[in-house]
């Protein structure tokens, strides 16, 4: 395969990039660089030009073989090679954005829309040491800086759009909007997004409940730059003003953001120097704000995130590159749920969750890539990273030597576990809060993360590369400093949508896995057909899972059993494999070129003291896609097939689901300055249960009588989608 990048406002270049291509340029480039001749399936890269992705970036990055975990509509969690949350480290224009919420309501790529990106990388497994830290499922690294300038010696007009989308399954409609002036030295660019949708429905035509959401994000870019060095500076800003999570006991009912990223490079002696300054402020609330899902209970956090990098690429010869760097990153976070007037589980007191938590990291790496000989090329690296964390006294809803007068919490409409009756015992979440305050909070953890990656070209068309890692991950600090006994208290904890309750654990460890990593690449000499395998296995010590501590009844009028589970380490094993293919059928004037791709993914994940499933692995996944393209048109018809899940982790009574199969067809036309898109996605209508959505505790609160059943995924949707660039 042959890539074909360029820089031209509306160009699109899809390439999928080696770990040591990636290693091998700085991190912070504007740009995603990619060597013709690479063509492996751990990292993927995409160069996006063209603003008529709207919305988020599920999409986008699921054609990067890229999972999700169902959440809202604009915060999905990724899953990478069956791990998810912060096992995957997710940078957002190199900053690292922690979620700020007890059930990761607002994780990193919920502040970015796609209409915003301007460049994408994957990296699955075997990350270079410079790409990130503190992550062991790999890096997912979005980008929207990229300044444009021209050949004018004063700032003017460039280049603008006005995109627009609409989906029938729930109304969804996006608009996205982008500015820029430049001249030869600078450049002023607005990026803004808008999202709004209703509840959509599954492929019986019922409403799944609790999916609604509106969001919008905006972007300010103003670059500088002469011959030798560029300074970006990018401020952002986000509001949603409510977000439907129906698989978590509360909905988001605002989340405020501000942020500063600048971004500085330089062209030294052999090399170059890139350094960057981060900021990013969060103000998030929990609650209730549809009658689809009812309560009344508030939860509010404040957080920030502090960092800065500095890097250095040294070309010691015209074979080898040495790349230094140290960075610090600094989290700060306050969650606290404010006391309801009148409640009597829920007041005097606001109970306090994390009180000025805090978790820093510092770390330095080395990284040197060689070309060998003509065949081969390697990579190594090291990073070291000094991790802490800490929290002050915290506070349940109730002194402790305050009665409780119930068991149950009317408001949340959820049973409450309490070592107390109508007679007065003490409530134990403030015996909890006592022993909780009685510990010492304090915890550091040294990280050593080690790469070698290697890649052997057999012939012009014929590649094998291989891999090791040793990765680290600390655990963050709801694993660690969630206090709370109660059944309310637990549940209100967690990002797993298993309406399970979580308990956190002040001694966990970190998180080590070692990665082992192998694929095969062949290239048709005339480039008619591609094949490509990859094969990972990771074992991971000190894996962060959950043992039972307890149980509940979700409710008094049809009971069903959750447990209270507590952070716990153990040790996991996960392995699988990708094999992606795609060949030419033809190429001529009167049909187009068209092209038929298929591609094959399995995972499987256990723990290593009893076999047992880990939590939300998907099952085997198959893919087949005909494209064509005849000038300015192009026709995609895809079809998905996914496998039962069978292997459920009975700890957090995971849900089988059935297999299905998904249609999409989709086309698109150009047409000078306007592009038309339509698609129509689930095409026959197909009913089915997503793998990795959890349960829906939405329709459990509407209609308990089906137990807590698995969310279910979008029935077929009509879409139509229109961008004007001027």
């Amino acid at each position: 395969m042959k890539l074909q990048c360029t820089s031209a406002p509306r160009s699109v270049c899809l390439s999928v990039l080696s770990p040591i291509v990636i290693a091998m340029h700085a991190l912070y480039s504007t740009t995603v660089l990619a060597d013709e001749e690479t063509d492996v399936i751990e990292v993927h890269g995409q160069q996006l030009n063209q603003k008529e992705h709207l919305g988020n970036l599920d999409a986008l990055l699921k054609q990067q073989g890229v999972d999700f975990s169902a959440a809202g509509g604009m915060s999905s969690l990724p899953i990478l090679n069956g791990m998810m949350g912060d096992r995957v480290k997710v940078l957002v224009d190199g900053a690292d954005i922690t979620p700020a919420c007890a059930n990761h309501m607002n994780p990193p790529l919920s502040y970015i829309s796609a209409n915003q990106v301007q460049a994408m990388t994957v990296v699955a497994g075997i990350s270079p040491v410079s790409a990130a830290g503190d992550n062991i499922a790999g890096v997912i690294s979005v980008n929207s800086i990229n300044p444009q300038f021209n050949q004018q010696a004063n700032l003017a007009w460039n280049v603008g759009y006005l995109s627009t989308q609409y989906r029938s399954i729930n109304h969804g409609k996006s608009i996205g909007v982008g500015a820029n002036w430049a001249s030869k030295s600078i450049s002023i660019d607005y990026q803004g997004a808008y999202d709004d949708a209703q509840s959509y429905q599954d492929g019986n035509g019922d409403k799944v409940l609790d999916t609604l959401y509106r969001a919008q994000n905006h972007n300010l870019t103003a670059a500088f730059r002469d011959q030798t060095q560029q300074l970006a500076i990018k401020l952002s800003h986000q509001y949603i003003p409510y977000q439907g999570f129906p698989n978590q006991y509360m909905d988001m009912t605002e989340n405020k953001s501000w942020g500063l990223t600048s971004q500085y490079q330089r062209n030294i002696e052999h090399g170059e120097f890139s350094a960057q300054i981060n900021w990013h402020q969060v103000k998030h609330k929990m609650g209730f704000f549809t009658v689809e899902k009812t309560g009344m209970m508030p939860m509010n956090t404040d957080a920030q995130d502090i960092s800065y990098q500095l890097e250095w690429n040294i070309d010691l010869s015209a074979e080898k590159r040495l790349t230094l760097g140290h960075a610090y990153y600094h989290y700060q976070i306050d969650d606290w749920w404010p006391a309801v007037e009148g409640s009597m589980m829920m007041g005097p007191n606001d109970y306090i969750n994390i009180n000025d938590g805090r978790r820093q990291r510092i770390a330095t790496y080395a990284e040197l890539e060689q070309q060998l000989t003509a065949k081969w090329q390697i990579s190594s690296g090291i990073r070291i990273e000094h991790v802490t964390t800490n929290t002050k006294e915290v506070q349940g809803y109730m002194d402790s030597d305050m009665d409780m007068g119930s068991g149950m919490d009317m408001d949340s409409g959820m049973d409450m576990d309490s070592s107390m009756g109508m007679g007065g015992m003490v409530d134990v979440n403030s015996a909890a809060a006592i022993a909780f305050n009685a510990l010492d909070r304090e915890q550091s953890d040294t990280l050593v993360d080690i790469s070698l990656l290697a890649r052997y070209k057999l012939t012009e068309q014929k590649s094998i590369e291989f891999g090791f890692a040793r990765k680290n991950r600390a655990p963050n600090l709801y694993e660690r400093y969630s206090w709370g006994q109660s059944t309310m208290a637990t549940t209100m904890i967690g990002w797993f949508g298993d309406a399970n309750g979580y308990v956190g654990n002040p001694d966990l460890k970190p998180e080590t896995a070692h990665t082992f990593s192998a694929s095969y690449h062949n290239i048709a000499v005339n480039e008619d057909w591609q094949f490509s395998i990859n094969l990972w296995y990771t074992q991971v010590s000190d894996y962060v899972d959950a043992e039972i501590i307890g149980s509940f009844d979700t409710s008094s009028s049809t009971p069903t059993q959750r447990n209270i589970l507590q952070f716990s380490n153990l040790d996991a094993t996960l392995y699988g494999s990708r094999l992606d293919t795609s060949y030419k059928l033809s190429d001529n004037q009167t049909l187009g070129l068209w092209q038929l791709k298929a591609q094959l993914i399995t995972t499987h994940g256990e723990r290593d003291d009893s076999n047992q499933p880990l939590y939300q692995i998907k099952p085997l996944q198959t893919k087949v896609s005909l494209q064509q393209q005849s000038g300015d048109w192009q026709n995609t018809l895809s079809w998905q097939w996914t496998a039962n899940k069978d292997r459920i982790d009975l700890r957090r009574f995971e849900n089988s689901t059935d297999s299905y199969h998904l249609l999409n067809i989709s086309s698109q036309y150009a047409l000078d300055k306007l592009t038309l898109k339509l698609s129509i996605t689930n095409l026959l209508d197909e009913y089915y249960q997503q793998p990795l959505g959890g349960v829906s505790i939405a329709q459990y609160k509407n209609d308990s009588s089906l137990g807590l059943m698995q969310l279910a995924g979008e029935g077929r949707s009509f879409n139509f989608g229109l961008n004007y660039q001027f």
